[in-house]
């Protein structure tokens, strides 16, 4: 079932629909895939995005 009361946010420099989208609900923040919004989103607590974003910038560093 498609989530309709989520707000989900994508990057401004998404120009292919193509990208991945954010939301927030209560204390969590939710990762899913735009091309398939049906999909159950990834779920993490606040702690967990801060960790899952430090991470992702550490690899953009190593390259």
């Amino acid at each position: 079932m498609i989530d309709t009361t989520t707000v989900w946010e994508k990057s401004s420099f998404c120009s292919t629909g193509a990208c991945i989208e954010v939301g927030r609900v209560a204390n969590t923040v939710m990762l899913r895939d735009g091309k398939n919004p049906e999909q159950e989103p990834l779920i993490f607590t606040y702690e967990e995005w801060d960790g899952f974003q430090n991470a992702v910038l550490a690899v953009g560093k190593s390259f």
